[in-house]
């Protein structure tokens, strides 16, 4: 069943604490304003992010413009990017518009592991 819940912002400063000390699945959007495909993905993400809460799934966007270390970091070299993360650790990266489905498929592989 769909929540109110939305994606958090997270930014360099709050993703060790929002992203990275946190049990089950986390599912972080690598965006920025003036990337056309980020604006395809960004209302998915969000959808995902009511429809997820109550299972407990984590969805937070870094804008990568704002946030420079955090994209760094992971290597974030084409937006969208979409990583997984789960009890902290990477575990998967999705690059680029996807349908739905096919961000649901991964969560659910996550999820079931």
């Amino acid at each position: 069943m769909a929540t109110d819940a939305k994606a958090i912002k997270v930014t360099d400063d709050s993703f060790t604490e929002t992203i990275e000390d946190r049990d089950g699945l986390s599912l972080v959007d690598f965006w920025a304003e003036w990337c056309g495909p980020c604006r395809i993905v960004g209302p998915i993400v969000e959808e995902l992010a009511g429809e997820y809460a109550d299972q407990g799934v984590t969805v937070g966007k870094v804008d990568v413009d704002s946030n420079p270390r955090t994209a760094s970091r992971f290597g974030i070299r084409s937006i969208p990017s979409i990583l997984f993360f789960k009890n902290g650790d990477l575990v998967d990266t999705v690059v680029g518009a996807v349908p739905k489905a096919h961000l649901e498929k991964k969560i659910q592989e996550h999820l079931d592991k």
